[in-house]
């Protein structure tokens, strides 16, 4: 089984859409198995099943030397954004919670969640904790220069 997902590291397109529907072994920088699959991996495999075989459809990274993963990603990740933001003005309004409320948590906190489960993912897979805090780090940064710096900057062109 181990040597089946070591040919499967650099996957063709069909392959990322049978990667996509299998659930197998954990995997190290050594080609060892971490762990066995347990009962909640397989749940969560199965509940996101529709999330992998869509994102299956992005080029490998061999397409373009990564230029057409780059691009469908981008697309993709603005699509998401969108339906996220959708979601929350609708949940919002159903709510009775005005925009700029739910704006600043519904939104701020779907932004910030994948980041925490990353970083909580780096922080239990690692032997140190430099990548869960080069992750938040990052990621903060990002947040304040871009969420913050931009619109300012723009606002201050334009005024």
């Amino acid at each position: 089984m181990i040597e089946f997902y070591l040919a499967q590291r650099d996957p063709t397109w069909s392959q990322q859409f049978k990667n996509a529907v299998m659930l197998g072994p954990t995997l190290d920088e050594e080609d060892m198995m971490v762990q066995e699959i347990n009962l909640y991996e397989a749940l969560m495999h199965f509940c996101s099943i529709g999330w992998n075989v869509a994102f299956a459809t992005i080029p490998p990274a061999t397409v373009w030397n990564g230029s057409a993963s780059f691009l469908v990603s981008l697309a993709y990740i603005g699509a998401v954004t969108f339906v996220v933001g959708e979601f929350a003005t609708v949940l919002g309004c159903v709510l009775g919670i005005e925009e700029s409320v739910t704006a600043i948590t519904l939104v701020a906190l779907g932004t910030s969640l994948p980041d925490t489960f990353a970083s909580m993912n780096a922080a239990k897979n690692a032997s140190n904790a430099d990548a869960a805090i080069a992750n938040i780090t990052g990621s903060n940064a990002v947040n304040v220069y871009l969420g913050l710096g931009l619109p300012w900057a723009i606002a201050s062109i334009y005024w």
